[in-house]
């Protein structure tokens, strides 16, 4: 089985267009255009001064138009104040009934506000009163309480001159035996506070010494390395004059 020719033969457009000759114009072509009649110089004065007298005619027409626009203004404008004239009265004729109603709706606010400042002057007077009792009770109270202070600063003072009388008795008699259970609370606490000290005083002398031992440490430390480097450089040098 072969294969098919698909192969079409190669036609020239150009040769072709030739063969078939010149076309049929459908219609005006530029000669034709070109050759066209055309007007005159007089003509075209002719016709610009036409135009010239056609602008004359609708300025006239316009004029005619604004004078019949303003007489129906006129006529519009008479209509309106007509109508506002009447509107002016219905006002009038309103504003006075409304002021009269408004009189008589003054007057009885006006008797209604006197009403309410009495309510209120009676209110005012009735929370004096309370207010005065109620700053009456807490004075009262404020007495009270200074009175129960200055009782028990009284008290306070009394214990303390009796705890320093027993304490001056002690030292001019310290043979004697113990007067009350205050002054053996009183020993008790000296005792307590003389530990304290010994073992605060105790506790500084340790970390005195630790910090001394630390120092020492430091020193002896310090003069080993000073001594190391001054051996180093001294075999530097010796080794220094042996190098060529």
């Amino acid at each position: 089985m072969g294969k098919r020719d698909n192969r079409v033969a190669y036609m020239n457009p150009i040769a072709m267009a030739r063969s078939r000759g010149p076309i049929q114009s459908s219609g005006p072509t530029i000669q034709d255009y070109l050759n066209r009649p055309r007007p005159t110089w007089e003509e075209l004065k002719e016709q610009l001064e036409k135009k010239k007298k056609g602008s004359k005619a609708l300025a006239e027409f316009e004029e005619k138009m604004n004078e019949n626009w303003k007489k129906e203004l006129e006529k519009h404008r008479e209509k309106l104040l007509s109508g506002s004239e009447s509107s002016s009265k219905k006002r009038q004729y309103s504003s006075s009934s409304s002021s009269s109603s408004d009189s008589s709706s003054s007057s009885s606010d006006s008797e209604d506000e006197d009403k309410r400042q009495g309510k209120r002057k009676k209110k005012k007077k009735s929370r004096s009163h309370k207010s005065s009792e109620s700053s009456m009770s807490e004075t009262e109270s404020d007495n009270k309480d200074s009175l129960k202070k200055k009782k028990k600063s009284k008290d306070a003072t009394e214990k303390e001159k009796d705890i320093k009388g027993l304490s001056k008795k002690r030292k001019m008699y310290p043979e004697d035996k113990p007067l009350s259970s205050e002054s053996e609370s009183e020993s008790e606490y000296t005792e307590e506070v003389r530990a304290k000290k010994k073992k605060s005083s105790e506790e500084r002398e340790k970390i005195t010494a630790s910090i001394t031992c630390f120092f020492v440490e430091k020193t002896k430390k310090k003069k080993k390395h000073k001594k190391h480097s001054k051996k180093k450089k001294k075999k530097a040098a010796s080794s220094s004059p042996d190098s060529p």
